[in-house]
């Protein structure tokens, strides 16, 4: 076990690596941190204003499930494009692909202010998705590009760190937007528009001119990158069960205060927060040994939900440990994907690993619901997802130990 390369080793850098006589500081760190929210923004910040959205188009056909699909549709979109929006960031420009991007995200993200269909607010939000795509996976392999090592472990934490911390705050300003009317969440999707000059200036793409980026893209090493994503398909819908799920958990036994619901939800968003802000000291222990810990963590904060009982307390606990775990779990999984891709993969690593990412939270609710429908109701169905995250666990160690190039 002690042959184990640490977390961050990045590899040998190619002459692409060069970064141009500049250095990456705050600023740039800033904005691709900025950047980092905007796929969170997508996901959870009409939440609140689903119900009004129904109520609006209740002469629709089909509202009642065209309305929950204009919340879910930028995850899908972002996992089935994701992969191809890395295979454009290896071969034209990480930068200039993430410029077009946000400001095409601000004119989809907006476009429901003004749609009069339901139909077509879902079209903005499939354009919304793909935007996301790109920005997502542009912003992350820029991280990448401009930093390694343990400042590389602890930016990709961060990220994870920021997101935790947005999605908590875009809910309350979803619902108190809401308040307005249903439309006017969408108005914060202009958000990104402000962000292109200072990301125009600031930003930059070390692999230089697009001809040059064509004749130096080298194959992907398939064998290394899809077993992080194909765990990461798995870890994206642990990760994204609580956050959909512990309302209804919350509600089943009996809290009605939407007030509190949305506190413990917040206590949660900040354990995932606190995970994900640890990453960078952790930096130096291998994946093989993090990545059952965390899926372990996830095990029996699951499993403290389902035996709770109904006692709120005690779902309080579970919620956190599940929280911490996942919030640790992202960002070595993204390290895992990358660390070992030479600048000329990484984008399409990157890409396929958002969009594993992505797909897994897409059908998380799906996979609860089946599982429910069997298992007789949703904590045990969180049980049963618990224990398939523990056989997780399980299987990455004993693999990892039969080949110590596994996780590395």
């Amino acid at each position: 076990m002690s042959d184990n390369p640490p977390l961050t080793r990045a590899p040998v850098a190619s002459p692409a690596e060069a970064p141009e006589s500049r250095a990456a500081g705050l600023p740039q760190l800033v904005l691709l941190l900025a950047a980092s929210c905007f796929p969170v923004l997508g996901a959870v910040l009409i939440a609140p204003v689903l119900p009004q959205m129904a109520g609006h188009f209740a002469a629709t056909r089909g509202v009642v499930v065209l309305t929950p699909l204009a919340l879910a549709v930028p995850a899908l979109l972002i996992g089935i494009t994701a992969p191809f929006a890395g295979i454009i960031a290896d071969r034209i420009n990480r930068k200039r692909i993430l410029l077009v991007a946000m400001a095409a995200y601000a004119v989809a993200g907006t476009a429901p202010l003004y749609l009069e269909s339901l139909e077509a607010i879902i079209g903005s939000r499939v354009l919304l998705g793909v935007c996301e795509a790109a920005i997502m996976t542009c912003v992350t392999t820029l991280i990448g590009d401009y930093w390694a090592g343990h400042q590389r472990a602890r930016y990709l934490g961060m990220q994870t760190l920021v997101a935790a911390i947005a999605a908590t705050v875009f809910l309350a300003l979803g619902g108190a937007l809401g308040e307005v009317g249903w439309r006017a969440p969408f108005g914060v999707y202009a958000v990104a528009a402000v962000l292109v000059v200072p990301m125009a200036r600031l930003l930059w793409d070390p692999q230089g001119d697009t001809q040059t980026a064509v004749a130096r893209l080298e194959p992907l090493a398939w064998r290394q990158i899809l077993r992080p994503c194909l765990v990461t398909l798995f870890g994206g819908a642990v990760f994204y069960a609580l956050i959909v799920q512990l309302s209804f958990v919350l509600t089943e036994v009996g809290m009605g205060s939407t007030a509190a619901i949305g506190g413990i939800t917040a206590v949660m968003s900040l354990a995932t927060a606190v995970g994900a802000g640890l990453m960078g000291r952790l930096s130096s222990s291998s994946p093989r040994v993090l990545v059952p810990v965390e899926f372990g963590l996830a095990a029996v904060g699951l499993g403290v939900i389902s035996l709770s009982g109904g006692a709120v307390p005690v779902i309080v606990v579970g919620a956190v440990i599940t929280g911490f775990g996942t919030g640790l779990l992202l960002p070595t999984l993204l390290l895992w994907a990358v660390n070992r891709l030479t600048f000329e993969q990484r984008g399409r690593g990157t890409g396929l690993w958002t969009g594993a990412l992505f797909l897994g939270e897409f059908l998380s609710p799906l996979l609860i619901a089946a599982i429910g429908a069997g298992a007789g109701g949703l904590r045990p169905a969180l049980g049963v997802l618990g224990l398939a995250a523990a056989v997780m666990a399980g299987v990455v160690w004993l693999v990892a130990r039969s080949d110590t190039h596994q996780l590395r």
